[in-house]
C-alpha cells in the first residue's frame, strides 16, 4: 500500500484514471515517492479500459521540487542512486502507454516542474508559479529535468530558467511553452477532465500506438495495436 501516491477511477468519468500524490505541505519529492511514482505509473499503465491519465498533487500545489532536507543527510553515492531513482520515475511517467495531462496548482518547482513536464499536455491555474529552481540550492536539475526542460522550450530558454532559477508566473510559462491552458485556478482539475473525456472515445491501444508513434518509438506503436484478421 503506497502513503504518498493512489490511483483514481470512478464510475462517473469511465476511461479516466487520476494519478495523485499528497506530502504535505508542499509536495517535496522524496526517494520514497519517486518509488511510488514510478510503481503507479506502471500500474496504471496495465489497466485495462484506461484512456487517458490526469497527474495531480491536489488542489493546492503540485509540487515545490525535492525534499532539500532528505538531500542534505544523503552521502555522495547515496546521491547518485536518488538521481536515478527520480529520473527513473519520470521516464515511468513519460511512458504510462496513454495520453497524460498534468493539472498543475499552486507551485511547480525544480523536480516538480520536471514531474509536470513528463506529461503529455499541461494545464494550470492564472497564479501558478513555476521555476527550474534548483540552482538557488546550490544544485544543477535531478533526474534529467534540463534535457526534458530543453525538448520542451528549446535550448536558449531552458538554459535561462536553469541558470538563473527564477520564477516564471502562469502567462509566461503559457508563452514559453511551460503549460497548454492556463485557467482559473478553481477549474484546473476540470479543464483536465474535460481535455482527458475528449479522448475516451478511442480504443486505448489506439492511443498508446498514437503516442508512440509521435513520442518516435514506432516499434511500440507497432505492438500496441493488433491488426484486424
Amino acid at each position: 500500500m503506497n502513503e504518498f501516491v493512489r490511483i483514481h477511477t470512478s464510475d462517473e468519468q469511465p476511461g479516466v484514471a487520476t494519478l495523485a500524490w499528497s506530502r504535505p505541505p508542499s509536495n517535496t519529492l522524496t526517494r520514497q515517492l519517486y518509488r511510488e511514482l514510478a510503481g503507479a505509473a506502471a500500474e496504471v499503465g496495465r489497466r485495462d479500459g484506461i484512456a487517458a491519465v490526469i497527474l495531480f498533487g491536489g488542489p493546492e500545489i503540485f509540487s515545490a521540487g525535492d525534499d532539500t532536507a532528505e538531500l542534505n543527510t544523503l552521502a555522495p553515492r547515496q546521491v547518485s542512486a536518488a538521481d536515478r531513482m527520480c529520473r527513473a520515475a519520470f521516464e515511468a511517467v513519460a511512458a504510462i502507454p496513454r495520453p497524460t495531462v498534468a493539472a498543475i496548482t499552486g507551485y511547480a518547482l525544480g523536480a516538480g516542474l520536471t514531474l509536470a513536464l513528463a506529461a503529455d499536455w499541461r494545464v494550470a491555474g492564472d497564479n501558478v508559479k513555476f521555476g527550474a529552481t534548483d540552482i538557488l540550492a546550490g544544485r544543477t536539475p535531478t533526474g534529467g529535468g534540463g534535457t526534458r526542460l530543453a525538448s520542451v522550450i528549446g535550448a536558449s530558454k531552458a538554459k535561462d530558467l536553469v541558470f538563473s532559477g527564477r520564477f516564471v508566473g502562469a502567462e509566461e510559462a503559457l508563452a514559453l511553452g511551460l503549460i497548454d491552458e492556463m485557467v482559473a485556478p478553481d477549474h484546473v482539475y476540470d479543464a483536465a477532465l474535460g481535455w482527458a473525456r475528449r479522448l475516451t472515445g478511442h480504443a486505448p491501444p489506439v492511443l498508446a500506438a498514437a503516442k508512440a508513434a509521435v513520442d518516435g518509438h514506432p516499434q511500440r506503436a507497432r505492438r500496441s495495436v493488433t491488426p484486424d484478421r
